[in-house]
């Protein structure tokens, strides 16, 4: 039976594992509307392809992939017969909404085997961790920030030394993170670096593989989080406008469709 564990408690640790498995068989996923947490996927033998909204990945012995929260994806073995074997990660804890700016906040890394070998390691470790309870949180949460520096020095998807990345997206970006709080509509964004809305929106898909709507609203729900947990006190109200919502509704919709749960369903959670 091949290892497989989920954590069924909330966590006050600042990174920790929400699932962790090994040596699997890896059987056919889909998920068109993406996982809620950063999910690592790595080939331990056989080969595999991913796809990641339009883009096909092939992973072979070793290598990996990271995928951001709510990004649709699906992978299946490359051959007929299911001889791909993985180890996975999902990542979690108080400071979750900081993963991104760990990794680069790219929606996709690709994993060489070089930097494979170590990640699965720590994978075993952990997956050894669980089967010998009792857990112990704090060594849980070290081995999770030392994986989550290991996938920090991946080779990005996209090419962020990329002159039109420099040129358009990094300043993009800054304001879309500085100011993620105020009305931000993509007319506005494309003005600020002299293009047009549509070539501003094919160069989000190019180098991020979502749109700038996406990119934000992902930006703001994950700052969202962090102000739920850091401001206890707040209303959910408080927390939409802090955010850029100016509707509770709408934002209780969007926080439930990227995470799973209501705002307050995530405050009690964690």
């Amino acid at each position: 039976m091949m290892p497989i564990f989920f954590r069924n408690l909330p966590s006050s640790e600042p990174f920790t594992f929400d699932s962790v498995g090994n040596d699997r068989i890896q059987e056919a996923v889909n998920r068109p509307r993406g996982y809620p947490f950063y999910h690592y996927l790595q080939t331990e033998t056989g080969e595999g392809i991913v796809k990641v909204q339009e883009k096909e990945y092939l992973l072979k012995e070793n290598e990996g992939i990271l995928i951001a929260p709510s990004i649709r994806h699906s992978y299946q073995s490359l051959h007929v017969s299911p001889d791909w074997k993985t180890c996975f990660a999902t990542f979690t804890g108080s400071l979750e909404s900081s993963i991104g700016d760990i990794t680069g906040n790219q929606p996709v890394l690709l994993i060489s085997s070089e930097q494979g070998i170590p990640i699965s390691t720590i994978i075993k470790k952990v997956v050894t961790q669980y089967q010998n309870p009792p857990l112990d949180p704090l060594s849980l949460s070290s081995s999770c920030y030392q994986l989550l520096l290991l996938l920090a020095g991946g080779t990005a998807v996209q090419a962020a030394t990329d002159p039109l990345y420099q040129q358009y997206l990094v300043p993009v970006l800054h304001e879309m993170e500085t100011n993620y709080d105020s009305p931000l509509t993509i007319q506005e964004l494309s003005r600020m670096v002299y293009v047009t809305p549509q070539y501003l929106s094919r160069l989000f898909r190019r180098f991020l593989g979502c749109s700038a709507y996406e990119y934000l609203t992902s930006y703001r729900i994950a700052k969202a989080r962090e102000l739920l947990l850091s401001s206890p006190r707040s209303e959910v109200q408080e927390i939409a406008r802090q955010t850029g919502f100016t509707d509770p509704s709408h934002f209780i919709a969007v926080f439930r469709k990227i995470t799973g749960v209501t705002p307050l369903e995530f405050r009690k959670l964690n």
